[in-house]
């Protein structure tokens, strides 16, 4: 469905319809200011065609775009997935929520196995996590049952196993939970 604007009088105008041109520019804007992967290119350019329309011949390119930018190296799943899940280990999230993140964003099973992050790092991403919401031994006072389990709740929800939320929630202090997560054989 077009988006009407407004113009000066109050007078709601619908947009042109893209053609070839306009298709190319909504492209490569899209992917001068943002990380992007094919899938998600793919997935605006066919909105914006739903939004506005298509007034040229055939079926609106959108495949053969989302192709030859690839080619050109403008849109590259691997680099975006390296990128994206660096960015999330460092915010502290587990592999499973950014194995999620990663397949939202149409990248291949393969690619994400390719860049699926190490033991290490993924200790490292929960240690982060509890530093940053105060859990386990980062926390003012011991926990008791209920918080205990909440603060599991959250390593568990940010796709940390189950194991590693136990162990840094029941750390009994920081120079263990660093210790634990510094430790570089898989757990």
């Amino acid at each position: 469905m077009a988006h009407a604007r407004m113009n000066n009088k109050g007078e709601r105008r619908l947009p042109k319809p893209l053609d070839q041109p306009r298709l190319e520019e909504l492209a490569l804007a899209y992917v001068a200011r943002f990380a992007t992967s094919a899938a998600k290119l793919e997935g605006y350019l066919k909105r914006k065609l739903r939004e506005r329309g298509w007034d040229g011949e055939g079926p609106a390119p959108v495949a053969a775009t989302v192709a030859r930018y690839v080619d050109l190296g403008y849109v590259d799943d691997t680099a975006f997935a390296k990128a994206r899940t660096g960015s999330l280990l460092r915010r502290g999230y587990g592999q499973r929520r950014i194995g999620q993140a990663l397949h939202a964003a149409g990248i291949a099973e393969e690619v994400r196995e390719d860049v699926r992050a190490g033991a290490a790092d993924q200790r490292q991403a929960a240690l982060a996590l509890a530093r940053k919401r105060r859990l386990g031994p980062y926390g003012a006072a011991p926990a008791d049952r209920a918080a205990r389990e909440k603060q599991i709740g959250a390593l568990l929800r940010a796709g940390h196993p189950l194991d590693s939320a136990r162990f840094l929630v029941d750390a009994a202090t920081i120079e263990a939970a660093e210790e634990w997560a510094d430790f570089n054989e898989d757990y």
